[in-house]
């Protein structure tokens, strides 16, 4: 999607436009799960949801449209956002630390502005 435009630093803006003309339709949590989900870990503050290891993954990314509403500036969204993480260890041979990813969920609230679809992602 060409609307969806990861930062190239921490003062880069998000637009998600393609998920601003599909609201409110029966194709806006189709939409908003696909250009979250391509954001990658870069955009989204996934890094601060982890519970079960300390770094997050770009593979996999799944996201869940868990409800939405309008205001006069804004629509806003609360997803579930599945993924992967890995714990880091030392990677010595005793390191008792799994290599494998871990499954993590967190919740997202994002709000589009309704005027030029950037849009705020903050963890829930």
């Amino acid at each position: 999607m060409s609307s969806v435009r990861p930062p190239d630093s921490a003062l880069a803006v998000i637009h998600l436009s393609e998920s601003l003309r599909a609201w409110p339709g029966d194709d806006f949590a189709r939409v908003l799960s696909a250009e979250l989900a391509a954001l990658g870990t870069a955009a989204m503050p996934l890094q601060a949801g982890l519970s079960a290891s300390s770094v997050a993954l770009d593979d996999g990314i799944s996201v869940m449209l868990l409800g939405a509403e309008a205001t006069d500036a804004h629509v806003v969204a609360r997803v579930g956002v599945f993924f992967s993480g890995l714990v880091a260890g030392c990677s010595c041979a005793d390191d008792p630390t799994p290599v494998e990813a871990q499954p993590e969920y967190c919740e997202l609230r994002v709000a589009i502005d309704r005027a030029d679809a950037k849009a705020d992602i903050s963890l829930l």
